[in-house]
């Protein structure tokens, strides 16, 4: 059987508060997955994104939060709500109120885009 969407959003999220970032998007991006950041920067193909998510999450020095806010889902598409607070290797912290769109086919994310909140 199946999962639904809202299913596979919840099983993704539950990954990325428990702090598996990387392995949520290694189980969840389709190989040709593509994201869209704050800046408008665009990332095509698993490989680069893998690449680029393994450059940040490998700057981050402590993680002082990953909390979900809300979730929901509505045909192919999830949306999530984030606060995210890091300390990173280079001195600086962020903090992030974030809304990820998550376009999915087939059980993968063919495409994510990242919105910043406050």
């Amino acid at each position: 059987m199946e999962m639904n969407l809202q299913d596979l959003s919840n099983g993704k999220n539950k990954m990325i508060t428990d702090g598996q970032i990387i392995d949520a998007a290694q189980k969840y991006f389709a190989s040709n997955i593509k994201t869209i950041d704050f800046d408008g920067t665009v990332t095509e193909g698993k490989e680069s994104t893998m690449k680029k998510l393994n450059d940040f999450v490998g700057s981050i020095q402590k993680v002082n939060e990953i909390a979900l806010r809300r979730s929901a889902s509505y045909q192919n598409v999830s949306f999530s709500e984030y606060i995210f607070s890091f300390e990173m290797k280079d001195g600086t912290k962020i903090d992030w109120h974030e809304i990820i769109r998550s376009l999915w086919e087939n059980g993968q994310i063919v495409e994510e885009q990242y919105f910043k909140g406050w």
